[in-house]
């Protein structure tokens, strides 16, 4: 099986692209690095879809994230200098914020305002909201 699950901290700003035959998909790239105790990994990430739109929107470098997804290797031939070019990435099918916001506030980074629960007007407490 594989799967790979990796805490780490982005290396540089995620990047956004469109791709796919239509030019529809998204695709998000960024680099993190992943800190085993002993040594420092820099692992490339892709995410496509609203994974990718997520991602661009929300982290940005020096953020801490989770990834959850697929090892993914290839090759290609280098246009500069003509020989094969081998790669190893991680394909994301599920990223997430690595941090609370208060960790995230205190470095200067600015996080969603929702908490995952909706906000209730003030006086809501007195009627219930249904007939």
């Amino acid at each position: 099986m594989n799967n790979v699950s990796l805490t780490g901290r982005l290396t540089r700003e995620p990047e956004l692209r469109y791709g796919g035959q239509d030019n529809s998909t998204a695709i998000t790239r960024f680099t993190l690095a992943v800190d085993d105790g002993k040594d420092t990994d820099f692992i490339n990430i892709k995410c496509f879809g609203r994974t990718a739109e997520w991602a661009q929107k929300w982290l940005s470098k020096g953020s801490r994230a989770e990834v959850t997804g697929k090892i993914k290797t290839g090759s290609y031939e280098s246009q500069r200098t003509g020989s094969k070019v081998y790669y190893t990435e991680v394909v994301a099918n599920s990223v997430g914020f690595g941090e609370s916001k208060a960790e995230a506030e205190a470095r200067g980074q600015q996080l969603p305002e929702s908490d995952g629960f909706m906000n209730i007007p003030e006086g809501a407490d007195e009627e219930p909201p249904f007939n």
